[in-house]
């Protein structure tokens, strides 16, 4: 339970930081209603409930899926069963939409910071906007990216309602793990689980504080 709680958080959290950095960057570069608009969007996800969330993320799944089923039943007479619904894709891409908005605020922070003279004196130089971001703003706003990594990773540790529709069979969390126990009222058995969703909770925000006091005394 821990290994799998442990693999989704990770990759959630770096999926949900590259997004992030993405499109924080694309909002520094274009300032342009359209783009302020998808970052705006792209961020509602944390306003909306887990179960919720789950719904809407279950809801296009299954009909792609039972599309898929029809179409190559049809024409190949084999159906290739689910491929997004129930499935940990279903997990991870609800926690990437539900936690983006962690990860751009984290970034767009941090890029604020940059001014827009060291983008001035870059492209002076004659570097482009990809060359910009990784010689200058990403060494720059690595702090806040891993902040905003680490915030999210918590965050799916113990993010229970999604996670509880969109699992797939006879695979759990510790954070559902937990649940069933607890609402059977074993809190002895539920015990050893949720104390290990608060070590996991408490290890990397140590890491990160002790990461950020070296840096700010180097």
């Amino acid at each position: 339970f821990a290994l799998n709680s442990i693999m989704l958080s990770v990759t959630a959290a770096v999926l949900t930081v590259a997004l992030g950095v993405l499109l924080a960057y694309a909002r520094r570069l274009r300032q342009r209603f359209a783009v302020q608009g998808a970052v705006w969007i792209a961020s509602l996800g944390y306003a909306v409930p887990g179960a919720v969330l789950a719904i809407g993320v279950i809801i296009p799944f299954a009909s792609f899926d039972n599309w898929l089923n029809d179409v190559t039943q049809q024409w190949l007479g084999f159906n290739v069963g689910l491929l997004l619904s129930g499935t940990v894709a279903a997990i991870l891409f609800a926690y990437v939409v539900r936690f983006l908005t962690i990860s751009v605020g984290g970034v767009s922070a941090s890029l604020n910071k940059v001014t827009p003279s060291m983008d001035m004196a870059a492209r002076t130089l004659g570097h482009g906007p990809l060359r910009v971001f990784l010689r200058v703003h990403l060494p720059l706003i690595r702090g806040g990216m891993l902040t905003a990594g680490v915030i999210v990773f918590v965050d799916c540790m113990k993010e229970l309602p999604a996670t509880l529709i969109l699992r797939p069979f006879n695979f759990e969390t510790l954070a559902t793990h937990v649940y069933q126990f607890a609402s059977d009222e074993q809190i002895e058995t539920a015990a050893p689980g949720a104390l290990l969703i608060v070590l996991a909770g408490l290890i990397p925000v140590v890491l990160l504080t002790r990461a950020i006091s070296t840096s700010r005394n180097v």
